[in-house]
């Protein structure tokens, strides 16, 4: 008879580089490259719109992050060894790319309501939204801009309670906290 082992843990090391290399890589496929400075469509967005074909948005990647930076204190993301080792460290994302990096941390983390953090490491909305902060991506006007496009696609349904009561409220699903961050997100984008 064979006793089964558990598998090896992944090393911390590894998975936060992994974590870094795939935010690094989400972000450079969003930077807009086109033949002149007064072109604001590249030439794919270009093409796709006279065919009407238009590319369907995709998921950036992300990596779960190391356990133990899930289970510290938020502070501790924002020393800045462990900024420049697992985060932006500064790295400027637009509010619709800090809306989708928070619907990802929220997914790999799990979800939570009445706390922005669960024992475990899951986040509500704002814990999301604290883990990019002290990592370094973005700052607290590309914070303030997001809250104010979750907040718009809110009020657009009727509902004036502030984003984070929203989360918290009994009957709440992660599902619908996804659907609303990630609304937000496409939102931001039509009206940048």
């Amino acid at each position: 008879m064979s006793v089964a082992t558990a598998p090896a843990a992944p090393s911390l090391e590894l998975s936060a580089d992994l974590l870094v290399a795939e935010i690094e890589h989400y972000l450079a496929a969003r930077t807009r490259t086109t033949a002149h400075p007064l072109v604001t469509k590249t030439t794919a967005e270009l093409i796709a719109e006279a065919l009407g074909t238009a590319p369907a948005a995709t998921a950036p990647a992300f990596t779960e992050p190391p356990r133990l930076l899930r289970l510290l204190p938020d502070w501790v993301l924002s020393v800045p060894l462990v900024r420049q080792l697992h985060g932006g460290y500064g790295r400027t994302v637009s509010p619709a790319e800090h809306l989708e990096l928070t619907a990802l941390v929220i997914e790999r983390y799990g979800w939570t309501q009445r706390q922005h953090r669960s024992r475990s490491g899951r986040r509500c909305i704002l814990g999301a939204q604290a883990v990019l902060y002290r990592l370094g991506y973005g700052d607290d006007a590309t914070v303030a801009a997001a809250a104010g496009h979750l907040q718009a696609v809110l009020a657009a349904r009727g509902i004036r309670q502030p984003y984070h009561q929203w989360n918290d409220a009994p009957g709440r699903s992660r599902d619908e906290v996804l659907a609303l961050v990630r609304e937000a997100a496409a939102r931001t984008r039509t009206t940048a």
